[in-house]
């Protein structure tokens, strides 16, 4: 198993980050890290819910959420040949907003070498991403 966090304060309001990070076809409006996200069934965000996401350099991949608690965090998978991809969300209040950390592990008899050979552009997709994240919250927050 390979793990890769990242985490990153943010001035905005927790309710305002969960919206803007909760409103996946959105992404790539503010992050290079994701080209395309769309949702496989018609139906709101929530615990079950598909998305296929494209990404540079990367196959396409379904993920699907695991682990959906609104407001603070949630879950979602993708399953390849012996590898699992695990990536967390959630965000913690704080006195200036507040932080959100985002985790992503490969598991499975594959997971090791994946993220060896992935983990610098992991890396690279988890940075963006959070600073993207910052930035669309923050310009929110200030309207």
């Amino acid at each position: 198993m390979s793990t890769f966090v990242t985490r990153i304060a943010i001035a905005a309001p927790p309710a305002v980050v969960w919206d803007v990070m909760t409103r996946f076809e959105q992404w790539p409006e503010w992050t290079a890290s994701i080209t395309s996200v769309a949702p496989l069934a018609a139906s709101p965000p929530g615990l079950g819910a598909r998305y296929r996401i494209e990404q540079p350099s990367l196959q396409p991949a379904e993920w699907t959420i695991t682990a959906w608690e609104p407001g603070v965090a949630f879950t979602w998978e993708s399953r390849r040949t012996g590898m699992r991809a695990v990536a967390v969300h959630t965000i913690v209040p704080s006195a200036q907003g507040c932080e959100v950390e985002l985790i992503v592990r490969y598991e499975g008899p594959l997971g090791a070498l994946v993220g060896l050979l992935a983990g610098t552009l992991t890396r690279r997709y988890m940075a963006m991403e959070a600073s993207g994240l910052r930035s669309r919250s923050e310009e929110i927050a200030r309207r």
